[in-house]
């Protein structure tokens, strides 16, 4: 239950021939999954849980050489079985599971604080399955199928996200971090990644384009900005690649806006048209720090640009897969849609249309409307 993670009822049920072997000889157990009734399911296992089945099985069949290996158990009861047919029950494995744990010495954790032996469960072995595949950086989406779960929301419940891996994806978005001048503020340096990490959990709050770490802002939950949410212009704000898009965004309505307001708009009084009117700094400093994250990301950013960038981002802290593009290498070649005149028949051409292979084949199509006013349809009974 440690190395396969399966559920107690499920190893109890498993046959005297649950090890096999892929095509590339590499060992799998075959187990039903009789939760959601999904049989003959294949785990891969490493060579060590598959010697032990092997041993097993050894044992197995010399206390029951007469039986047919096909009835056979691979854990035979040890009761009412003269067999070998009959496994061995969830209660008694429990049974037996809480002798051994009560057997071993007292448990101490890492602080040094001994652990409740009574919390140890046949099934928390599954539970410690799923969280050790998590923490050595396995996607929530090959985890769900190691688990053999329909969701990954269920999955998601067996593990929790280790301080480790906050740590290592705070510390990728760090090397990634741009201030107001575009400069970019990592620096290489153990006390900075600290500084960092701490600046994640407590120190910042979000604001728009990126994050402010002003300690009179960050103590208002974002509420009290000295400089009415100027942040190009202040040396508290921190932002990063996958905020591109939207800094982008930003700087384009800066030049619209501008671009109206110098248009001549009656009845609007010159001071009111110099307050609304963007700076001329504000843009300087946005339209550079777009260039400078454009130009020191691009051999960064995942394919896909920088929106792949934040889903990636999220994707390093939550621990849900990331959607669409891949990490690394290229993305899947999307198909090319063919012209429309390419689609298209020629009127009166007779000839059949040539559908591309992109398109639906035809169905059924609706009878024509009958002629006369529109009627409402009926509602679907």
């Amino acid at each position: 239950m440690i190395d396969t993670g399966r559920r107690p009822a499920e190893v109890c049920a498993l046959a005297w021939d649950c090890l096999a072997r892929d095509a590339d000889g590499t060992p799998v157990l075959v187990y039903d999954n009789s939760k959601a009734h999904r049989q003959r399911r294949r785990l891969p296992v490493s060579e060590h849980t598959a010697a032990l089945i092997t041993g097993q099985k050894t044992a197995v069949r010399e206390r029951f050489p007469d039986t047919p290996p096909a009835r056979l158990r691979l854990l035979p009861s040890r009761r009412l079985n003269p067999d070998g047919t009959r496994p061995v029950t969830e209660d008694n494995l429990t049974g037996r599971h809480r002798i051994w744990v009560n057997s071993m010495g007292p448990l101490l954790r890492a602080d040094g604080t001994e652990y409740d032996k009574s919390l140890i469960t046949p099934y928390s072995y599954r539970h410690s399955y799923a969280q050790r595949h998590a923490d050595a950086g396995v996607g929530i989406d090959v985890l769900r199928e190691l688990m053999d779960h329909e969701s990954m929301d269920t999955t998601r419940r067996y593990y929790r996200v280790g301080e480790a891996r906050r740590r290592e994806a705070v510390d990728k978005v760090t090397a990634m971090q741009f201030d107001r001048h575009g400069n970019r503020i990592w620096r290489n340096a153990l006390a900075l990644l600290d500084s960092e990490r701490a600046r994640h959990a407590v120190g910042s709050v979000a604001v728009p384009y990126g994050t402010c770490t002003q300690p009179t802002n960050v103590q208002a939950g974002g509420g009290a900005c000295p400089v009415r949410f100027r942040c190009a212009g202040c040396d508290h704000f921190r932002t990063d690649v996958s905020r591109l898009p939207d800094l982008t965004g930003y700087l384009d309505d800066l030049l619209r806006t501008r671009e109206r307001l110098a248009a001549s708009i009656d009845g609007v009084d010159e001071w009111a048209r110099a307050d609304a009117m963007p700076a001329a700094g504000e843009i300087r400093r946005v339209r550079h720090l777009v260039s400078q994250i454009k130009a020191t990301s691009t051999a960064w950013t995942p394919a896909g640009g920088p929106r792949s960038a934040r889903r990636w981002a999220s994707s390093a802290v939550t621990g849900r897969p990331t959607w669409g593009c891949r990490p690394s290498g290229p993305c899947s070649p999307r198909r090319e849609r063919r012209p429309p005149h390419e689609r298209a028949r020629p009127p009166g051409s007779g000839q059949p249309r040539d559908r591309g292979h992109d398109e639906r084949p035809p169905g059924r199509l609706r009878p024509p409307a009958p002629a006369g006013p529109c009627r409402a349809r009926p509602g679907r009974r």
